[in-house]
């Protein structure tokens, strides 16, 4: 995948043009799996310059006035080195239904206090971001099989960077070893990996924070699912754990199982 050109847009246009066929297959599959939509649109942007220096892209809220869009920003430096196959599963993650959702529905809601609507938290945040990611299948997506590939390419890079973390600051790993060794276990390309493994070095524990957070939403929904039987409906689950903006796991846990406790 690293090297065959059926894998890369060749114009920054073919690849924007192919997130928005994304992102018109996702939208149908929503009111299934969720009550509410943000008010603020979502869109794909080119990232600001510096592309050769940044990563893959990040998603960036807008003011709380329910029209500004939230956006994708996407880098488009050195397409080559883009894949197709981890597009939808990008989207997911980044846009809808999960940063945008979570980022900007909290962001709409008044009702909130700042600390909530604007605050950050990893394992919340970047939790949900994951576990959005698990329901492209109920939204129509990886029907291809080169974009379930991806997908999993995806997981690959979620364990693997657990193991770089690990190896950098518990094991006396140099930055050198932690670039070979996610060279050798994903698809990323080697100028991606550069940037990741200083992440890394930088934040120590990050990675284990995203996998803390989806986990945590995983088996919570597990739970509520087990306890309510036929009453559980995952728009219900999905309004709890977005209603109340970002917060610690732990308080998240306490809040969903008070909530089966009054449901059951």
């Amino acid at each position: 995948m690293r090297t065959d050109p059926q894998f890369y847009c060749k114009t920054p246009e073919e690849l924007l043009a192919r997130f928005t066929a994304i992102e018109a297959r996702i939208w149908p599959g929503i009111p299934a799996l969720f009550r509410r939509r943000p008010r603020a649109p979502f869109r794909v942007a080119p990232l600001p310059a510096l592309g050769e220096q940044r990563g893959t892209g990040y998603y960036r809220p807008g003011p709380p006035d329910g029209q500004t869009p939230g956006t994708l920003y996407f880098n488009m430096a050195m397409l080559n080195t883009r894949p197709i196959p981890t597009l939808e599963t990008l989207t997911l993650h980044e846009g809808i239904p999960g940063h945008h959702f979570q980022l900007t529905l909290a962001r709409e809601n008044a009702a909130l206090p700042d600390l909530l609507r604007f605050g950050t938290g990893t394992a919340y945040t970047e939790g949900w971001g994951l576990y959005a990611e698990s329901l492209g299948r109920d939204l129509g997506l990886f029907t291809d099989p080169w974009q379930w590939f991806g997908h999993l390419d995806m997981e690959m890079l979620r364990a693997v960077r657990m193991v770089v973390d690990t190896g950098i600051h518990a094991r006396q790993w140099t930055r050198q070893q932690a670039i070979d060794y996610m060279l050798a276990n994903t698809s990323m390309a080697p100028r991606d990996v550069a940037v990741e493994i200083d992440r890394y070095i930088a934040c120590p524990g990050q990675a284990c924070a995203y996998k803390v957070g989806e986990l945590t939403f995983k088996r919570l929904r597990a739970e509520a699912k087990a306890s309510l039987g036929s009453r559980f409906d995952i728009r219900d689950y999905h309004a709890k754990v977005l209603d109340t903006g970002i917060l610690p796991m732990a308080v998240l846990e306490a809040k969903i199982s008070d909530w089966i406790a009054r449901s059951a």
